[in-house]
């Protein structure tokens, strides 16, 4: 089951660090940051970098909740696993299936390719082919869109790389 920890921004990498290091292997099977690619300007040139798809937040998959929980304890720094009401419940199949699609097996969203046509903007290339409805705003200027997903029970607010390669009428 994969699980979702909420963590103070900036401090991701360290937590799963710290869960690497003092929760068993069999209790944590896997842990990781979904992230995405974006394109950056300097010294002239555009650079790929990768930025956290979604800060914040740390993926454990893990088969024992319990023993997760316990684990969870001894890790230094606010950790809190998502929970709807009084219940963790871990990501549905629907969420598990919809993050290995949009980040693949190595959870990073590649850059898209795109155009606007009548004011739409169609994906012709890359992860968010077919996403378009969940679009909220392109930036092309930096090279974005923001996207509104509905993922560990609530409305999440992404930003994922994006170039715009043309218009048609």
């Amino acid at each position: 089951m994969w699980y979702v920890v909420q963590v103070r921004s900036g401090t991701e990498r360290e937590i799963i660090k710290q869960c690497q290091a003092v929760i068993s292997e069999e209790v944590l099977q896997d842990s990781f940051l979904p992230c995405y690619e974006e394109m950056k300007r300097y010294q002239g040139d555009w650079h790929t970098k990768q930025r956290l798809l979604f800060p914040g937040y740390v993926f454990l998959v893990s088969p024992e909740l319990d023993r997760l929980y316990q684990g969870l304890k001894r890790v230094i720094g606010l950790t809190k696993l998502v929970r709807t009401g009084d219940q963790v419940i871990p990501l549905t199949e629907e969420e598990q299936s919809f993050l290995l699609r949009f980040g693949g097996e190595e959870q990073v969203v590649k850059m898209s390719t795109g155009v606007i046509e009548n004011d739409r903007v169609v994906i012709l290339e890359g992860p968010m082919k077919g996403l378009e409805g969940y679009i909220r705003k392109i930036d092309r200027h930096k090279r974005k869109a923001y996207m509104d997903l509905t993922l560990f029970g609530r409305e999440q607010r992404v930003q994922v790389g994006v170039e715009i390669v043309g218009r048609k009428e």
